[in-house]
């Protein structure tokens, strides 16, 4: 996944609120975190819990912008060349950001952070509970003591009631996209089947494709697997709205703090 889409993931997602994104996340760490954008503070305790993880930062535009904010980021994704556009966009920029190859299933670093954000349904593609649970106990392992894991994640409702089977199609200047999407009601799983066109040279374009794969989940049992891995859920909020979340609610934002360790 997110190969050759990673070529053509920031002009087709051009209307993503990431500044919006980076706004609600601040916010969250400003009233429940243990992070503050003071990078190279000189105390090692300190510089752990001042790190912010993005897991799943794909293309790094938001990784960017909280790095832009004073926060130590360190951006982690399982695919290579979305991976190589956020190393462009760090080398463009002048950012100090830790760029690390892994999938979140098997999450590895070298320290403690202060808080580990994954936005954009990341946690969606993770599509059996125990593995879900795997993950959140990795990210629990990792967190400073008291830090936060703040999430989104696209409820069942989305998926079942809203995208369902459907088809967009969208058609720009040198490069357009055909998405199929169906969604199986017993598993609880959605795929969706993205046909690419890009110009490369003249009138000529390229052809691909990609199918992705997600699970959508319920308010009570993501808060359950949160739970179930170690963290205490301290925040759940309709993300779309800020408002508290409800029956339709598309994507929900989680905020859940760290238990058990001590400075």
């Amino acid at each position: 996944m997110y190969e050759d889409f990673a070529s053509v993931y920031d002009e087709l997602m051009d209307e993503t609120p990431y500044e919006q994104w980076c706004e609600n996340i601040v916010g969250f760490m400003e009233q429940y975190g243990v992070s503050k954008p003071e990078r190279d503070a000189g105390d090692v305790l300190e510089s752990e819990r001042n790190l912010v993880l993005d897991l799943g930062c794909g293309t790094g535009t938001l990784t960017e912008l909280l790095y832009q904010k004073g926060y130590d980021m360190i951006g982690v994704d399982s695919s290579e060349s979305m991976l190589g556009i956020a190393t462009a966009k760090k080398e463009a920029s002048g950012s100090e950001i830790l760029y690390l190859c892994q999938d979140m299933r098997e999450l590895s670093l070298y320290s403690t952070v202060g808080t580990v954000i994954s936005v954009c349904d990341c946690v969606n593609y993770i599509l059996e509970e125990e593995e879900l649970v795997q993950v959140f106990s990795l990210v629990n392992n990792y967190l400073y003591p008291g830090g936060i894991f703040i999430f989104d994640f696209n409820t069942d409702y989305k998926y079942r009631e809203v995208v369902g089977d459907t088809v967009i199609a969208e058609n720009s200047e040198d490069c357009s996209f055909i998405w199929e999407n169906y969604f199986d009601e017993e598993s609880g799983i959605n795929e969706y089947d993205v046909t690419i066109f890009v110009q490369e040279e003249g009138e000529h374009f390229r052809r691909f494709r990609e199918t992705h794969l997600q699970r959508g989940y319920q308010v009570e049992q993501m808060c359950r697997m949160v739970t179930d891995a170690g963290m205490q859920v301290v925040a759940i909020k309709d993300a779309d709205t800020g408002e508290d979340v409800n029956e339709y609610s598309e994507r929900v934002y989680v905020v859940a703090r760290e238990q058990g360790k001590k400075v």
